[in-house]
């Protein structure tokens, strides 16, 4: 919705500023969009006047001037063929920014065809205030040299663009903005209450209503003789202004109502109309050739406007072509009526029609503005178009609204905690037109016919509060209960929360999937069990309660990538379900990575793969506060990772806490997957509770002056032995000083014999005191024996 200020002060007597008004309007709910000040736009520009202008000695189509600006007198090349001496024209210095021509000039003189040019004239299309670009501004009259180009182009008046909210159908006028600003504070509220006008005779076209639950009230008038020219310069203005084009009286009237006082209206050539004007419900086969050129089909839920030649209206949405006004109209039949919110928005999205009637129509027209809008329109023509108008014809009736609101005025401190004096709550009331009947505790309140959102007290404390002001609401806390305590997380909580911080810090989003999954897909993860079978799904795919958190993340990254998304990066912490039932659920936390092909002019990073994977595993471990040397790695234990480019984390031989590498290939085809895709699971349940860490001062074991004995060895094992198994017996040697265990070469070929392989890895000891030779070559016996003996393996030569 657009107006401009002018306009509004035609219905608000006010001494605010622009920046005033629009503060104004925040603090009533209107939020301004957009606001277009001419006067800001055109603050560089003023008015100039040409000395001379004599032809460029270098081109046919330029002249010099000598022009007298407010920087005194300058030199201004000039293409425009109306350049001459003795104009007066509006003058752009050097720098300025050109809107029109999307530019700033440059800030020193720019030599054309070798004289300098210092500044420029400027035309209507430049200054963005008209379509003319063949020749500069010309500006007739006295001016004087200085004045801004606002003031005289009288282009003065800012445009303000604002959203409306759809339970505030009166926004959808200016009055209604006015009122609501008067309210606020803004100023005094002009109600501008319009003049019944006298016509002479009876309006000859009968109206009928035959379906008064579509249109159950038809207000109509003939005038005859009018001219149908343009419409005056003030409501051309205001229309553009609102961004709707001037086209002639009869539409600019109708179209200047609907947005003054939110009052759609039509116009007929009634030389075209036939019979009386009904207002019905469409029939079979109708159809209607309407304003916009189409022609569309009537149903028999439609309200139409018809004659005796049939359908010439879509009552509330769109008149038709048959009936249409144009200039050589001279009488004409004018429409205000109301139509049923709810069957012209079912119309509208029947047929797409998207009009200003239609607009306000299914979001609530004052019942009661028919006879107004009729005699506004009757008076707008006759002063602007002249001819005669007939007496106002009304067909059937909207009962006045006589329900009340009780109001109890202590309602707004109790449930906005603002302390409002009732006398400023009746101020408020009595600007909104609301009418107040005082009962004491409790007021009796009635709402005017174009505030349908009024029904209850809360409404009144809302309006109440609103425009009292938002920003006026008391802030306080809570009180704290007798006895409360702060909450404590349970440990499964604290897990989730810093597993998820450790993931987002890692470059991965989270994602919430469905708990459920299609069984068939189930199958790929695990043993099928029954009792995990939804009877009621929500949908036929999700039928089943899902054992791993993987295959809803692999889907929605495949999703991702399908639009164009690239190295997907997901996690999720949420539940699964395993075995006996829903009842055994457990928490984990589940992140997946469907790489892509990278390009770089350094050449392709690292690719995402299996120990990428390990190591977002361990850096979540490492957030959790479990070591990831307490973990043994083994084979992955369940069937929908990749043999060979996957392992598991396990607490002794039977728990098994996590699984990473690559999701099988035949999985991800069967989940219509893209390939690779590397992940892990993490159960939380499985992890052990750490021994809360003592906050006392502990001795220093360790010295700093004490450099850390690093040894490398090397075994020979049986090639499924792995080498994890290694590393932990390693590290049981000597616990207390072997303080990491570190794998860096695994070789099966030449010199080790087939079947086996050879693993090398450096042990680091770090001392408490100093060793001595024969101390340090102990650790290393009872590392080579606690190897030997839990492998099998051989101290390679």
């Amino acid at each position: 919705m657009k107006f401009t200020l002018s306009w509004l002060n035609d219905h608000l007597v006010t001494k605010a500023s622009l920046d005033e008004i629009l503060g104004y309007m925040g603090k009533a709910g209107l939020e301004v969009e957009h606001v277009t000040d001419p006067k800001k736009a055109l603050a560089p520009f003023t008015v100039c006047k040409v000395l001379e202008a004599e032809p460029h000695p270098q081109a046919d189509k330029l002249r010099v001037c000598k022009v007298d600006t407010i920087d005194g007198v300058k030199q201004i090349v000039c293409g425009a063929p109306n350049a001459r001496a003795g104009m007066t024209a509006i003058y752009a210095p050097l720098g300025t920014w050109i809107p029109g021509l999307n530019m700033a000039l440059d800030k020193k003189p720019r030599a054309i065809r070798g004289i300098d040019s210092h500044g420029m004239m400027c035309s209507t299309r430049e200054l963005e205030l008209g379509d003319d670009h063949d020749g500069i501004i010309d500006l007739h009259g006295d001016y004087t040299v200085g004045m801004p180009a606002s003031e005289a182009l009288g282009a003065t008046d800012a445009v303000i663009d604002f959203e409306v909210t759809p339970n505030r159908p009166d926004w959808l006028g200016v009055q209604g903005i006015a009122r609501d600003l008067a309210a606020a504070g803004a100023g005094r509220f002009l109600r501008n209450d319009v003049k019944k006008v006298s016509g002479s005779g009876d309006c000859p076209v009968e109206i009928k209503l035959e379906a008064p639950d579509a249109c159950p009230m038809f207000a109509g008038a003939l005038v005859r003789g009018v001219t149908n020219g343009p419409s005056p310069d003030w409501m051309q203005a205001r229309l553009k202004a609102a961004g709707l084009q001037p086209r002639s009286l009869l539409v600019d009237v109708t179209n200047f109502i609907s947005l003054d006082r939110a009052r759609p209206l039509h116009v007929y050539d009634a030389a075209k109309l036939t019979g009386a004007v009904v207002a019905r419900l469409g029939r079979k086969d109708e159809t209607l050739e309407a304003l916009d050129g189409k022609t569309y089909k009537i149903t028999e839920d439609m309200c139409v406007i018809a004659d005796g030649s049939g359908v010439i209206g879509l009552g509330g949405v769109m008149g038709g072509q048959s009936t249409a006004v144009s200039a050589e109209t001279s009488d004409v039949f004018i429409e205000s009526a109301w139509f049923d919110p709810l069957r012209t928005a079912r119309t509208g999205r029947v047929t797409g029609i998207h009009s200003d009637a239609r607009y306000r129509f299914e979001r609530g027209v004052d019942p009661q503005s028919c006879v107004d809008g009729l005699n506004l329109a009757l008076a707008l023509i006759l002063e602007y178009g002249g001819g005669t108008a007939t007496k106002g014809r009304v067909a059937g009736s909207i009962p006045a609204r006589i329900q009340k609101v009780t109001f109890y005025h202590g309602d707004v401190e109790r449930l906005t905690g603002l302390v409002v004096k009732p006398a400023e709550m009746k101020r408020i009331l009595k600007d909104l037109e609301i009418d107040v009947e005082d009962a004491g505790d409790a007021w009796y309140l009635l709402p005017p016919s174009h505030r349908f959102d009024i029904d209850r007290s809360a409404d009144i404390v809302e309006e109440i509060a609103r425009l009292v002001g938002y920003d006026q609401l008391p802030t306080r806390s809570l009180p704290m209960l007798d006895g409360m305590k702060q909450g404590v997380a349970a440990t499964r909580q604290s897990r989730v929360s810093i597993a998820r911080r450790a993931m987002a810090a890692r470059g991965f989003l989270e994602a919430v999937t469905w708990s459920f999954m299609a069984k068939e897909h189930a199958g790929l993860f695990g043993k099928i069990d029954e009792a995990l079978t939804v009877a009621n799904p929500v949908a036929s795919e999700l039928n089943y309660m899902r054992p791993s958190a993987l295959a809803n993340l692999a889907q929605a990254a495949q999703r991702a990538a399908n639009r164009g998304e690239r190295s997907i990066r997901l996690f999720e912490a949420g539940p699964i379900y395993l075995g006996d039932g829903p009842k055994d659920q457990r928490t984990v936390i589940a992140a997946l990575v469907q790489p892509a092909a990278q390009r770089h002019w350094q050449g392709a990073p690292q690719p995402y793969d299996a120990y990428a994977a390990k190591a977002d595993l361990f850096a979540v471990l490492a957030a959790l506060g479990q070591p990831g040397d307490k973990f043994q790695v083994g084979p992955a234990t369940q069937p929908h990772w990749h043999p060979g480019q996957s392992a598991s984390l396990k607490l002794g031989p039977k728990m098994t806490v996590a699984n990473f590498g690559a999701l099988h290939p035949a999985v991800l085809k069967a989940l219509d997957v893209d390939g690779p895709v590397y992940a892990f699971e993490l159960n939380l349940n499985a992890l052990p509770v750490m021994k809360a860490k003592s906050t006392k001062t502990k001795p220093v074991l360790e010295r700093a002056d004490l450099t850390p004995i690093r040894r490398d060895f090397a075994f020979v094992v049986d090639a499924d032995v792995a080498a994890g198994e290694l590393v932990r017996h390693a590290q049981g040697a000597e616990k207390l000083l072997i303080s990491k265990v570190d794998v860096f070469d695994v070789y099966q070929g030449q010199g080790v014999a087939e079947g086996k392989k050879s693993v090398a890895f450096e042990i680091t000891i770090q001392p408490r005191e100093a060793l001595k030779d024969d101390q340090i070559q102990a650790i290393m016996d009872r590392v080579i024996a606690s190897v030997s003996k839990g492998t099998g393996g051989v101290l390679r030569g």
